[in-house]
């Protein structure tokens, strides 16, 4: 192979109409997850508290139902797809840009890529059943990373950027930012106006949530006590115990599913 000849190849895939059905499927496989999210932390906020209400727990509750087998294999398959996609994206994607913003880009769709094959994994494990989502002690990520040279530093650090992504998202929610994925005719009319509102409050909620992991990895990096931190599941059972909790708890719940709807309209008017 020649020197430049993969870079374009990869574009050539990139800019090949194949590639939107790729992206839609991932898609629509994201956005089941956050729907059946949406529906665990709705549960968890009237008091049910059997399965962790995140991307794990959500495929675990999907494995439950009945074709539960060859759900949760479409959706492995749909998030390899869209990882597929975002690491392509991450290669030679966001070409329009300007250097510093599309190395930005470039790196945005690399931890993308991260995301989605994690739940991909989770979902394989589920269906082979060599994983569950049941709350089973694992030790938090903080408590490896605090081990380390500097692991305070380190917890603090990686709060930070949990709680930077979150704004970001809270951010590209309540400016509508996400609207240039669409294509201008999916936001007309009063079905475009409701999936205007389905992304802005998605965002929103997503991002809160978010924050709320970074703030749990703050609060172990401060304290030193890395059991306190946890991921999306243990930031909403820290809401749940608050001033109004099961409200605000229900509210993002909402808010999940909100997003995965979305992802639905934005699987049908994607603008790559």
């Amino acid at each position: 192979m020649t020197p430049g000849s993969a870079p374009s190849a990869a574009r050539a895939v990139d800019n090949h109409p194949a590639m939107d059905y790729v992206a839609r499927a991932g898609l629509v496989a994201f956005g089941v997850v956050h729907v059946v999210m949406g529906w665990l932390t709705l549960q968890l906020a009237f008091g049910d508290r059997e399965n962790k209400a995140d991307s794990s727990g959500a495929v675990q509750e999907l494995a439950e139902q009945p074709f539960g087998g060859a759900i949760v294999w479409a959706v492995a398959i749909g998030m390899i797809l869209l990882a597929a996609w975002q690491a392509i994206e991450a290669a030679v994607g966001h070409r329009e840009d300007d250097n510093p913003k599309r190395l930005r880009k470039r790196l945005t769709s690399l931890g993308k890529v991260v995301i989605y094959l994690a739940i991909a994994i989770s979902a394989i494990k589920v269906v082979t059943g060599s994983g569950s989502s049941k709350k089973d002690g694992t030790t938090p990520v903080s408590v490896k990373l605090m081990d380390l040279p500097m692991g305070q530093f380190i917890v603090g650090v990686v709060a930070l950027g949990i709680a930077a992504v979150g704004v970001y998202l809270i951010y590209k929610g309540a400016t509508r930012r996400f609207l240039k994925d669409i294509e201008a005719g999916g936001t007309s009319g009063r079905v475009g106006t409701a999936y205007v509102w389905l992304g802005t409050c998605g965002y929103v909620a997503k991002g809160a949530a978010i924050v709320g992991v970074g703030a749990l990895f703050g609060y172990a990096a401060i304290t030193h006590e890395p059991k306190k931190s946890g991921g999306i599941d243990e930031a909403l059972l820290t809401l749940l115990e608050q001033p109004f909790g099961p409200v605000v708890t229900a509210l993002v719940g909402a808010g999940f599913v909100a997003f995965g709807l979305f992802c639905f309209a934005w699987a049908r008017h994607i603008d790559r």
